[in-house]
């Protein structure tokens, strides 16, 4: 087993515009090229939360476009690395709130949002998953959630199935930065996993204020890094050993 380098990439978002979003995040990806296995962007990382998703939604590919889904492949192959964020997508009919993961290699698996933000009316645009997923990457088990599954702990429990590593992208408002530290931590401890929480910075369309916050929390629920408030890219590497040895000294 190997140990893992995941960068956090907490950015802010250009309101409901794909085509800058990308470019931006091509010029501050870049410099990433062989230095880590795996980037995890925000949520909604093309056009920041929004309901506006008739009008925004992308194929997953062909002739339809999949302009997002081509871009992260050509990010994943010039960087070296696997790369994960949630973008909206359209299928069959319906809206998906919808977690891509590409590899250098080309293989593409997805995550649909299950736990949707009634709250916000999410669930009144676009449908939820049903699935979780797990994906592998150096032989570590790696699970990605987006946003309010953290609210649901029974839905990221290892009961459902082992993982190392869970993954959750999110916009999460500042008004609510210390459900999301708490909650974070908490799943990390819970589950006895590495950890990492990608949230936005900056101000959306709806004037809602993001304050970063981003998160790698270790098996026992100890910090190895938090961001700040302002964009930032962070890179770490997990110690499977570390992860072993925890869970052995201390079986839940």
């Amino acid at each position: 087993m190997q140990d893992l380098k995941v960068t956090l990439v907490q950015t802010d978002i250009v309101w409901e515009n794909p085509l800058a979003n990308r470019a931006r995040l091509r010029a501050t990806l870049s410099g990433l090229a062989g230095q880590t296995d795996l980037i995890v962007l925000p949520e909604m990382f093309t056009t920041g939360f929004t309901l506006a998703g008739e009008h925004l939604a992308e194929p997953m590919d062909g002739n339809g476009g999949g302009a997002t889904v081509h871009w992260l492949a050509e990010i994943a192959a010039d960087t070296g690395a696997a790369v994960a964020g949630s973008c909206i997508i359209g299928e069959e009919g319906k809206l998906f709130n919808r977690l891509l993961w590409v590899t250098p290699d080309g293989v593409l698996r997805y995550y649909d949002k299950h736990n949707l933000f009634s709250f916000a009316r999410e669930d009144s645009v676009y449908s939820p998953g049903e699935k979780l997923l797990t994906v592998s990457l150096k032989g570590w088990r790696i699970r990605p959630f987006i946003c309010f599954d953290l609210r649901f702990p029974e839905w990221s429990s290892r009961i459902h199935g082992d993982y190392d590593l869970g993954i959750y992208v999110a916009n999460w408002p500042e008004t609510r930065k210390k459900h999301w530290h708490t909650l974070l931590l908490a799943r990390a401890i819970e589950n006895q996993i590495y950890l990492v929480g990608v949230n936005r910075v900056g101000k959306d369309g709806n004037s809602l204020c993001y304050a970063g916050g981003s998160l790698l929390v270790d098996p026992q629920g100890e910090l190895v890094h938090q961001c700040g408030a302002e964009p930032e890219i962070a890179t770490h590497q997990l110690d499977y050993e570390v992860l072993q040895t925890y869970r052995q000294s201390f079986p839940m």
